[in-house]
């Protein structure tokens, strides 16, 4: 899992005061600042953010690329799942948070993809989860956010075999034991996406596809949760139809029955055959997202991700990513093309239903730029059809920042207690999403400098 963080790049930064646990935002038209007393960290119910929705067709060439292909675009010779019942225990130390995330996330994966699976405490589990500092993860894995490997059950076992073929998913024949790896200074919000993404691919899939619009399992990480066609795909390969060993061919001739089966609505929508990705825009795009590179080289790398898909005829989510991406590496080089690439994606994203949380972290982006312009009305509407969705799909850190962007527009159209009613409530979401309150208050004070300001008389 590769770390694509969800940050604006702020075209200001206000001054952040914080005092006995009280943030302190200045503004213009009170005598004093105004203490904002942080309520208890929200978080999110155990809910599908909503069903599967398109053709069988498609997700059974979904499913074929996900379960025999490796990320690199190596081809796996059989499918491989666990056998019986499943186990998850948690190594070394906790949270609560953790603890409810994981007990949620496991009673998801019970009911919506219908796996034998428990948490235990035992040594012998089949999947163990341990959080390691930041620093060490990244010693074994600099670009990643976190990640799974098969055959282990602790850090000191995944040292010992690094140098071995042990950690290599493509000699497996059966899943056993695997190990997941997070962050112990990660944010609520950042190891629950962990959690989602490492387990569900520990479970089934160990490939991403960029051209998949509504899936964890895809490299744009713009999905936190696991959605009704990641359960329906775990569903898939755990059904009973299907074993280990089983090859490509085998299970391509399976896979219309299982899905017609137990994916009933999927049969009755038409698509056009999947379109797979060529190697040379996951290069581009890959090294747009980069940070080894200057940002002249990852802006260049992002037109051509963009020229490319125009020349291919996409219309879809990895055109409307592209632009996106070269949108946010715009914003501090050249406002206006920025502005440019977030409409067009925008444009993109509102072809289907699929890409509405697409549409959501777009309108953060525009957000920014209407209150910057102290359009308050234009901020509103974009802050209140996006914000619902972004609670649809759990995302905290985007649900509160959509808030603190309408609660300021609400300051500016002369309604601060609508406006403090609204950022009053982003808190304890973007508790959960941000990780400590001093983070929570320098994203108040950063969307706060963005709005027009009135001198004191």
């Amino acid at each position: 899992m590769t770390s694509l963080l969800f940050s604006l790049k702020w075209l200001a930064s206000g001054a952040v005061l914080f005092a006995a646990g009280c943030a302190q935002l200045p503004v213009t038209d009170a005598p004093a600042p105004i203490r904002l007393d942080f309520p208890p960290m929200q978080s999110f119910p155990s809910a599908s953010p909503g069903a599967a929705t398109r053709a069988n067709t498609q997700i059974a060439a979904d499913f074929l690329d996900l379960t025999f292909e490796m990320e690199s675009g190596r081809p796996l010779a059989v499918l491989t799942r666990f056998e019986g019942p499943i186990t998850v225990r948690v190594a070394g130390p906790t949270t609560p948070q953790l603890n409810r995330d994981l007990d949620g996330l496991i009673a998801r994966l019970r009911n919506e993809a219908g796996l034998d699976i428990r948490r235990t405490d035992k040594i012998d589990a089949s999947i163990a989860v341990q959080l390691i500092p930041t620093r060490d993860l990244q010693r074994v894995a600099p670009n990643a956010a976190c990640f799974v490997v098969p055959r282990v059950q602790s850090w000191s076992e995944l040292r010992a075999a690094r140098n071995s073929g042990i950690l290599d998913w493509g000699t497996l024949e059966r899943r056993e034991k695997a190990a997941i790896f997070i962050p112990s200074d990660a944010t609520p919000q950042e190891t629950r996406d962990c959690l989602h993404e490492e387990l569900a691919q520990a479970l089934g899939p160990i490939n991403d596809l960029y051209r998949l619009p509504d899936s964890v399992f895809n490299d744009d990480n713009i999905h936190a949760v696991l959605t009704g066609f990641d359960m329906l795909i775990l569903r898939t390969i755990y059904a009973p139809d299907l074993r280990n060993g089983m090859s490509r061919d085998a299970v391509q001739q399976a896979l219309p029955r299982i899905l017609a089966r137990i994916n009933p609505r999927g049969e009755r929508i038409s698509a056009p055959p999947e379109v797979r990705t060529p190697q040379v825009w996951k290069t581009l795009i890959e090294a747009a997202l980069t940070d080894q590179r200057s940002d002249r080289q990852r802006r260049l790398a992002a037109a051509q991700a963009i020229d490319a898909g125009v020349a291919m005829g996409w219309s879809g989510v990895r055109a409307g990513f592209a632009q996106y991406a070269y949108g946010r590496l715009q914003i501090e080089n050249d406002a206006s093309k920025a502005l440019q690439a977030f409409n067009d994606a925008n444009r993109i994203f509102a072809q289907t239903p699929e890409t509405n949380l697409h549409r959501a972290y777009i309108a953060a982006q525009l957000a920014a730029y209407t209150l910057i312009s102290g359009d308050a009305e234009a901020t509103i509407s974009i802050t209140e059809a996006a914000i619902p969705v972004a609670r649809q799909y759990q995302n905290a850190a985007l649900m509160s920042l959509l808030m603190m962007f309408q609660a300021e527009a609400r300051d500016l159209q002369g309604d601060t207690d609508a406006g403090m009613a609204v950022r009053l409530d982003s808190l304890g979401w973007a508790l959960y999403g941000f990780g400590t309150r001093s983070e929570v208050v320098d994203r108040l004070n950063e969307i706060a400098s963005l709005a027009p300001r009135m001198a004191p008389s």
